[in-house]
């Protein structure tokens, strides 16, 4: 209402008059007091001012209109929206502030604006943004809240371009993190950015007031994101070079076990962490650090090796003592029995821990006397303790290489007296492979019987068909190479050799009854008394009713081939009825031939009984030539 009366007065000061009117109380310092008007009423009309018109308004001169002019403009300053002004609080009432920011109005603030100044009072400076210079109801719209933000948005860019702490309270939790109060502004802190360790009860922080760091903004949205993880980092990288640069090489420092992981252990030095490998936490074998360590667990370390640029420190915890191998016993010698656990397996052979740090190989050339292959892996397991001999000992390269087979004596110097030659024994198949069988007579003693010597009548595709891994065999010792640790041994020979019996029981020619086992497109294999076998080319495997013979079928053979050397037999089926059909076919050239004869032998005694022939003679002659030359042609064919 005091700005609609102002803006009216500033009107009528453009025409060059002020206008007072009777009928409504002007405001401010226009209005008169009461008594005057009561005065007025009763003046004389003499004492009238008559400059004064009907509208009760009266004319000033120029001089004195640009004089109150300029004297009422001094009084208010001009504003705009959105815009940050400093005000004084001249008034307070159950629900607003009334705030004099110097404008030719007062402007209201609710209470609500200020809950964290609750002790607000007349004669307070706050600072507040022009929402609305008039709103509906003529009255300037200021907000403390909107200012508060404004100036916190500003502060926070400030914030972020320098990099400053800003201190805030936590007010509330969100999805991902919590809501921070900053200077009036809500900012996000995501969960990662509370704390260097990972954090699951964000409860906690709600209400409480912390330093964080402005990360990221966001101008169009204005919205931040602040870090208390950032500060926290900030303090450990300044105790970390700080520290780094106090570090020297073999520095012992104590430490706490931070986090124990496959590959070793991190150790907080007080403030930097250094990280403790596996291979340095004892001289002796380690599979999981766990073993040794346990998180929270005090130690002394020392400083390997550090690296100023990457931050990095290596620490040790085995070489705070001496190594083994320096102080090895006197009795651990070679040729010394020693006993050790198995630690690790490769192909090679296996590592036997004799003392903690000190590891001696047992290679697998040193595990049996046997001169077969052996798998490493197979023959040890890991924790196992065997007992071996030193075998060589070099403390300089502290290496030790260890022998079991030496444990006994070589098995190979009484081969002669034990498995002379022609000797039967009873051995175990340890191994086959596609050219023969190992068989092992005792241990670090074996040998192996080729395919060809497993049976004498019967051909292998593999040994495997003959024998099994497990199985006792028997066999002949049929030569011994000393040297070389090997022995050729025979199955087959503990029969004699068949074939001199099988070449008078299968000549050439004979016909036999044979079971066709096995069948291809080259031939098939026959299988014929005293279980021989013979081979049928595909040729000879043809029927008379011009089919094939198949598997499984049993039929007459002709022996074709019988090689004794070889130890081979060929048959055929073909031979069986194509025999057949010669012998008829001969048996009928016989038969055609003989009656040749008999009628040329009747023409001659015909011939011999008459002296001159007659007609009648010489058609019988001729009839008889014709039968002749028949009975000669059939014999022919």
């Amino acid at each position: 209402m005091e700005e609609n009366t102002m803006n009216t007065d500033a009107a009528a000061q453009q025409e060059g008059t002020v206008e007072t009117t009777t009928n409504e109380a002007p405001a401010q310092a226009t209005r008169a007091p009461r008594h005057y008007y009561e005065a007025a009423s009763t003046t004389s009309h003499d004492d009238f001012d008559w400059s004064v018109d009907k509208r009760n308004v009266a004319s000033y001169k120029e001089e004195t209109r640009v004089s109150m002019d300029t004297m009422y403009s001094g009084t208010f300053k001009s504003i705009a929206e959105s815009e940050l002004l400093r005000g004084t609080v001249v008034g307070l009432t159950k629900t607003d502030a009334i705030i004099n920011i110097g404008f030719k109005s007062d402007g209201l603030v609710s209470l609500n604006e200020f809950r964290d100044m609750p002790d607000v009072k007349i004669g307070d400076d706050i600072e507040v943004m022009v929402v609305q210079k008039e709103d509906r109801n003529g009255h300037l719209h200021l907000s403390r809240k909107l200012a508060r933000a404004a100036r916190a948005w500003q502060q926070i860019v400030d914030f972020y371009k320098t990099g400053e702490v800003v201190t805030g309270t936590i007010t509330s939790k969100t999805k991902g993190g919590l809501i921070v109060d900053v200077h009036g502004l809500e900012t996000f802190l995501p969960g990662s950015q509370i704390d260097v360790k990972p954090v699951t009860d964000y409860d906690q922080y709600v209400g409480k007031t912390m330093d964080f760091k402005v990360v990221k903004i966001n101008e169009t949205i204005r919205n931040a994101v602040v870090s208390h993880k950032a500060l926290i980092e900030s303090d450990i990288e300044q105790q970390r070079s700080v520290i780094i640069g106090q570090l020297e090489k073999g520095q012992v420092l104590e430490g706490t076990v931070k986090n124990v992981t496959d590959f070793g252990a991190f150790i907080d030095l007080g403030g930097v962490d250094g990280l403790l490998y596996i291979t340095d936490i004892s001289w002796g074998r380690v599979t999981h650090p766990s073993e040794v360590l346990h998180n929270g667990q005090k130690l002394n370390v020392v400083v390997l090796d550090f690296d100023d640029e990457k931050k990095r420190i290596s620490l040790g915890l085995k070489q705070l003592t001496a190594h083994p191998w320096d102080n090895l016993p006197a009795e651990i010698t070679e040729g010394a029995r020693v006993k050790g656990r198995v630690v690790n397996i490769e192909d090679y052979g296996a590592f036997l821990e004799i003392m903690p740090g000190v590891e001696g190989l047992v290679h697998v050339s040193e595990i049996t006397w046997s001169s077969q292959p052996i798998n490493a892996k197979e023959f040890f397991k890991i924790g196992e303790e065997h007992e071996a001999v030193v075998v060589t000992l070099d403390k300089d390269e502290r290496k030790m290489s260890l022998s079991i087979k030496q444990l006994t004596a070589d098995p190979w110097d009484s081969i002669e007296e034990r498995f002379p030659l022609d000797s039967r024994h009873t051995g175990v198949v340890k191994n086959i492979t596609p050219y023969g069988v190992f068989v092992e007579l005792e241990t670090g003693i074996g040998g192996m019987i080729h395919i060809s010597d497993l049976s004498w009548i019967k051909r292998y595709n593999h040994p495997s068909e003959f024998v099994k891994t497990g199985d006792k065999i028997e066999i002949v010792i049929m030569s011994i190479d000393k040297e070389n640790r090997k022995l050729a041994l025979g199955h087959k020979q503990l029969e004699e050799d068949p074939w001199n019996t099988f070449e008078t029981v299968f000549p050439i020619g004979s016909q036999h009854e044979g079971i066709v086992t096995r069948k291809d497109e080259k031939g098939a294999t026959v299988q014929l008394q005293y279980g021989l076998e013979a081979y049928a080319p595909v040729r000879h495997l043809r029927k008379e009713d011009g089919g094939t013979v198949e598997a499984e079928e049993t039929l007459p053979f002709t022996i074709i081939e019988f090689d004794r050397n070889d130890k081979r037999i060929m048959v055929s089926h073909s031979k069986v009825w194509e025999q057949v059909k010669n012998e008829e076919k001969e048996a009928a050239r016989k038969e055609a031939v003989a009656e040749t004869e008999k009628t040329k032998s009747a023409v001659k005694n015909i011939q011999s009984k008459v002296e001159k022939p007659t007609l009648g003679d010489l058609g019988a002659l001729a009839a008889i030539k014709d039968k002749m030359k028949k009975a000669e042609g059939e014999a022919g064919e």
